[in-house]
């Protein structure tokens, strides 16, 4: 018996006939590469077809590209239309962060939305970037090598005192605290992120420090 047959057999009924589970997005991980065992998968419904071993970023990919497509309704058919939604004008935006499963969730959901992105690995590629080229937005990661979050938002600061402007930058953080939402505050960050990054969430700050940073 297939793995893709003996999924269909975990439970009884199977997972296509309970109503319960209506709509959800099946993936299977397997370490047969045969087209057969795909096609068989295929036929029962199976959105993803991913041999291991796989990577975070790969899986990663898979589970955003299953959801984006995925025509059903609930939360995944409110996903689609949001990731399809383009912004009102392309924004050219900086990602500092230096975890790549995070850095492909921030791309993917960007660019999608019609964003031009540039990703910097820790915080000291990201003042020197900043040096070269010109952006509209950062999200900046707090904890990285190298110079972290706190630091380059200070050392970009300090340089638009001489230089004038304020480019908005939004902080990446693991930690919810109201103590460290005011510290990025005096940070001098405009606003934060939660992470693990909320689609949604991405969206909406975004969204919120482009139209405060565009002329009235």
């Amino acid at each position: 018996m297939s793995r893709c047959r003996a999924l269909t057999g975990l439970n009884s009924p199977g997972i296509r006939e309970n109503p319960t589970l209506n709509g959800t997005i099946l993936m299977m991980l397997s370490s047969i590469d045969q087209q057969v065992e795909i096609n068989r998968c295929r036929e029962l419904g199976i959105h993803r077809y991913l041999i291991k071993p796989v990577f975070q970023a790969e899986l990663l990919s898979a589970i955003l590209e299953a959801m984006a497509v995925e025509s059903g309704s609930g939360k995944t058919a409110e996903l689609r239309s949001t990731l399809s939604q383009r912004s009102e004008s392309s924004l050219r935006i900086l990602v500092a962060e230096d975890n790549p499963v995070n850095q492909k969730v921030a791309v993917s959901v960007l660019q999608k939305r019609g964003h031009i992105v540039t990703v910097a690995p820790d915080g000291k590629r990201a003042v020197e970037v900043l040096e070269r080229e010109t952006f509209d937005l950062v999200l900046m990661d707090i904890q990285m090598p190298e110079m972290n979050g706190y630091e380059a938002t200070f050392v970009i600061r300090e340089k638009e005192k001489i230089t004038g402007g304020h480019i908005p930058i939004i902080a990446l953080t693991a930690h919810a605290m109201r103590a460290d939402q005011e510290r990025c505050r005096e940070a001098g960050m405009d606003g934060y992120i939660s992470k693990p990054i909320q689609i949604k969430e991405l969206i909406q700050k975004v969204e919120e420090a482009a139209s405060a940073s565009r002329p009235a």
